[in-house]
């Protein structure tokens, strides 16, 4: 009965594409409908100052319409029936992710895929072999690149990150090489102001220094499709006790961890901003980012700030897990560590004498970067 249903809803959602266009309608989503969030939250923020005749709407998921009425944004619940013929007949659609294989574009729909990070690990047709539940290695390649064909731009953060898409996703269309939208933020002339309204926010006491630990999520280790697990891997009451009095530690989880974590013990030294609206806010906020293989690093390194990657499964993700693109352990933009004794000597280290920046890197993968990436978007989407 279920697939007799979703058989109906996308052949009314084929009908809806062939009505004519609503030319001035533009539907944004964020992480499958979870999130405010990413290069979409950039794009839409500066469309509604500078674009006021378009007519703007967030696709999101059921479970998640609270946050969107919490900063009131306009909404349109993701697969309900107005959904279906508000997403049918928009003239654009705006997604840093892949959008459900079966949803046809209509033909005369400008979709922009901003994605949603410079990869390290491989992605899409280059994997060698996937370690995904429900995905066979041959179908998951052949869903990439028959979503990339609906893609009409993609966005990209640099040189190197146009190349990869390339091949990753099959995708031989326009490319709008911008940087990201997301990190127009990082250039902000009001960021100080910025960082002191957030950390009010998170309840930061004055002078602690911040530390951001945001690691990414394992392919084979999961609960079931779409909700990956993750254990801390390090001693967080060893931590606290080296480094309570003078730091804060916020940890965000990938979007795709199931894990809900308590740390009611450590009182005030975690925050847990896993549900936080937007990570662009947390590296304004934070002195050093803690990660491993996530794209985080590349965007905090507009901030020319210390980071640690905590490594601590490097030779089964490099070797059987995903693979880089590049030699990690030389060219990471701060130490590798594998243990928790490590991660807290270095973490010692870094508060005592900042690391210095790394010119080379910032050159290869932040060039792009200006704070008017959103713009540069809107202009070669909408302004042709």
């Amino acid at each position: 009965m279920a697939k007799l249903v979703q058989a109906v809803y996308y052949f009314l959602f084929r009908l809806a594409g062939l009505l004519p266009r609503k030319q001035n309608l533009v539907i944004f989503e964020s992480f499958s409908g979870k999130q405010y969030s990413c290069n979409p939250r950039a794009i839409y923020e500066y469309m509604k100052e500078h674009e006021p005749e378009y007519a703007l709407l967030w696709s999101v998921n059921p479970r998640y319409t609270k946050l969107f009425e919490e900063h009131g944004v306009p909404y349109v619940t993701r697969f309900s029936v107005k959904w279906l013929f508000t997403m049918g007949r928009a003239k654009y659609w705006i997604s840093n992710s892949r959008l459900p294989l079966e949803l046809p574009k209509p033909k005369k729909t400008v979709y922009v895929q901003t994605w949603h990070g410079t990869p390290l690990k491989k992605l899409g047709v280059d994997i060698d072999e996937v370690h995904m539940p429900g995905q066979t290695t041959a179908q998951y390649k052949d869903d990439f690149v028959r979503e990339a064909a609906k893609w009409d731009y993609l966005i990209s953060p640099n040189a190197y990150s146009s190349k990869i898409f390339r091949s990753a996703f099959g995708y031989t269309g326009a490319m709008i090489e911008s940087g990201y939208p997301r990190n127009d933020l990082l250039f902000s002339s009001n960021k100080e102001a910025m960082i002191a309204e957030i950390r009010q926010k998170l309840e930061i006491p004055d002078g602690k220094k911040v530390i951001l630990y945001a690691p990414t999520w394992r392919d084979n280790d999961f609960h079931k499709v779409g909700e990956y697990k993750f254990d801390l891997k390090f001693d967080v009451a060893q931590m606290k006790v080296r480094f309570g009095e003078d730091v804060v530690l916020l940890i965000r989880m990938h979007y795709l961890v199931a894990e809900q974590f308590d740390f009611a013990q450590y009182g005030d030294f975690i925050r847990d901003v896993s549900s936080y609206d937007d990570i662009r806010d947390l590296y304004l906020v934070s002195d050093m980012l803690i990660t491993d293989y996530s794209s985080v690093f590349f965007d905090y390194a507009n901030l020319d700030r210390p980071m640690i990657f905590f490594t601590y499964d490097l030779a089964e993700y490099r070797d059987t897990l995903r693979g880089f693109y590049f030699d990690f352990e030389k060219n990471a933009p701060g130490p590798l560590v594998e243990t928790s004794e490590q991660l807290m000597d270095e973490i010692a280290t870094i508060l005592e004498q900042p690391a210095k920046s790394n010119s080379q890197f910032f050159q290869q993968f932040c060039e792009w970067e200006d704070g008017h990436a959103a713009e540069k978007t809107v202009q070669i989407v909408f302004k042709k």
